[in-house]
């Protein structure tokens, strides 16, 4: 099902309503992927420079703290072993990278599937641009944008991530330094913000680079094609009575036909006259085959 949503001008003001490609809002939401792919881009953010000293870092303990034999007490090598205060740590943490190789299309699936997530709340909008004329205004700016998200109270209470191109100097200095407000260029586009942010604010420009297509009003919005007036219709005049059609001559009865039934009737019954016959005529005794009493000899 297509997403459609409303874009609002630098006025203020809901102009023309576009439709957002199925492919990128309309997509489905894999969440095991998603968890994935944020865990990745989290464990990637980490800079791993933790370290601890292990017995030979720390400094001192070269000297046999006594002698091995005759002190009753357990043998040692120093007092920097990591049973002693101040000695080495075992096992400790080291540096280390904690980076995650996660393929890009992992990556794109799980940003598609987080965008319809968004989109399916109704909570990505589309502005035209933030401010009118040339000079950045912050004021004029937020303005525009708790429009775009229908809020009614002076700074957004949840975090509003605006998508904007990285030349749009006007939206990037207006929108910079406003609380709760997290601006992205559309290369920077990733999961973990969209997921971060409650909504999602697209100008028309970042859109059209992020997507790929240009922006196209929806076709709901198309002006429907004008009907003419009908004119009324004339009385049809009657149509004539239809002349009566001629009786068609009967047809002649064809003689062979006949004939060939009357012979077809005439054969059985000169069977059955030969079947009579047949049977009146005496039926002539049967031999016998097996030789009679006193034949053998």
């Amino acid at each position: 099902m297509s997403v459609t949503v409303s874009v609002v001008s630098p006025s203020g003001r809901a102009g023309q309503d576009v439709e957002l490609p199925d492919e990128i809002f309309s997509a489905p939401v894999n969440v095991p992927l998603i968890h994935q792919v944020v865990v990745a881009q989290e464990a990637a953010a980490r800079q791993g420079t933790h370290a601890t000293k292990t017995r030979g870092l720390v400094r001192g303990g070269g000297k046999k703290p006594y002698r091995q034999k005759g002190t009753g007490r357990a043998r040692q090598g120093s007092l920097r072993a990591p049973q002693y205060a101040g000695g080495g740590t075992v096992f400790g943490p080291q540096p280390r990278s904690y980076v995650q190789r996660t393929p890009k299309k992992m990556k794109a699936a799980a940003l598609r599937g987080a965008l319809s997530d968004r989109a399916a709340s109704g909570r990505i909008a589309v502005v035209s641009g933030f401010v009118e004329g040339d000079s950045p205004r912050t004021r004029d700016a937020m303005a525009v944008l708790r429009t775009a998200i229908g809020l009614l109270d002076a700074r957004p209470s949840s975090r509003v991530l605006v998508v904007a191109e990285a030349e749009d100097e006007r939206t990037w200095k207006s929108l910079r330094n406003a609380p709760g407000v997290r601006l992205l260029a559309t290369g920077q586009l990733n999961t973990y913000d969209v997921l971060a942010s409650e909504h999602i604010v697209f100008t028309e420009a970042a859109l059209s680079a992020f997507t790929g297509q240009p922006v196209t009003p929806s076709t709901d919005q198309a002006a429907a094609p004008k009907r003419r007036a009908s004119k009324p219709k004339a009385d049809a005049a009657p149509k004539a009575d239809a002349a009566p059609k001629a009786e068609a001559a009967p047809k002649a009865e064809a003689a062979p036909k006949a004939e060939a039934a009357d012979a077809d009737a005439a054969q059985p019954a000169e069977g059955a006259e030969s079947a009579a016959a047949a049977a009146d005529e005496p039926k002539a005794p049967r031999r016998r085959t097996t030789p009679k009493e006193g034949d053998e000899q």
